[in-house]
């Protein structure tokens, strides 16, 4: 059979995410019914907030924690509650709500339901996963993007700013020197060194051929930024020649750089990511401890800054 979303690209993306989250359900519909618990899948997220807190929790609440509509909350607590899965009790600080706790019977079954969750996680990390290492941060970026830039309000309009970033092709090389041969010149009084003119006049040798990769951002059909990441051994990387064009700085493609690097290496099953940087750029060091980077002796490949 034809698998028309295979043909429609990003236009099925939605319809897709769909299709993956349908089937995982019902898949764990079969899970439970096979280990004869009496459990829903789409029950998982309200039922698991009920049994991590220990106060009661109102709709609103759980709505909250969970980014669900509230329509979808009320309905799975109705089914919660016809099981008689929950206890619902008159909110006294609110005639307008009700208070919702996991009732004796619910408790009970907790303690059917957490060894089953556990060996579910593992088996949804081995199918997730097999799409990109990856993934988790992957969806935390599409679910972040969707509600800071909605799909209606990019559509309205079509010209709006993008920033993408590329992978090295031989097209993109002569433009790792226009970035970052001024920046480097005006440390060195307009001079440089011999190894710093070969890496910038060939970054692909300088890093490709020694397994690391080069990345370049593209905003408004213009090549405005360009990173290197260099490769120190088998399971470390450096974050290097991170240059973006003056005109275009503070629109979050510094950003979008680190992100292609840091997912880069996690492909590559990478233990480390380092980079050095001088005590004289305080908003690079603030973008950098914002990803995670902690401050360290750098490793001997790393004894001089680059």
């Amino acid at each position: 059979m034809t698998d028309v979303l295979e043909k429609l690209g990003f236009l099925a993306g939605a319809s897709r995410f769909r299709r993956i989250s349908d089937k995982l359900y019902i898949d764990g519909d079969k899970m439970y019914k096979e280990a004869g618990v009496d459990f829903k899948s789409s029950w998982f997220s309200v039922y698991y907030i009920l049994a991590k807190t220990q106060e009661p929790q109102t709709i609103m609440g759980i709505t909250c924690q969970i980014a669900f509509s509230h329509i979808t909350v009320k309905n799975i607590i109705k089914e919660l509650d016809k099981e008689s899965l929950i206890d619902i009790i008159p909110n006294p600080n609110d005639k307008r709500s009700k208070l919702i706790s996991l009732s004796k019977k619910g408790r009970v079954l907790l303690k059917q339901l957490e060894p089953m969750w556990l060996s579910c996680s593992i088996a949804l990390k081995n199918i997730l996963t097999s799409g990109h290492p990856d993934i988790t941060n992957i969806l935390k970026r599409i679910d972040k993007e969707i509600y800071v830039n909605p799909l209606n309000a990019r559509v309205t309009n079509l010209n709006q700013n993008r920033i993408s970033v590329l992978d090295y092709n031989p097209k993109l090389k002569k433009y790792f020197y226009k970035l970052a041969g001024p920046w480097l010149m005006s440390l060195s009084s307009g001079v440089l060194e011999e190894d710093d003119l070969f890496i910038l006049h060939n970054p692909d040798t300088a890093y490709i051929q020694e397994g690391g990769f080069l990345f370049f951002a593209k905003y408004q059909n213009e090549i405005v930024g360009c990173v290197a990441l260099k490769r120190l051994d088998e399971f470390s990387f450096e974050f290097a020649q991170l240059f973006i064009n003056p005109q275009y700085r503070n629109l979050g493609i510094a950003t979008k750089l680190i992100e292609r690097c840091v997912s880069r290496c996690k492909e590559n099953d990478a233990r480390q990511l380092w980079l050095q940087s001088t005590l004289s750029m305080p908003q690079a060091h603030r973008l950098y401890f914002k990803f995670g980077f902690e401050e360290r002796v750098v490793p001997l490949q790393m004894t001089f800054l680059k």
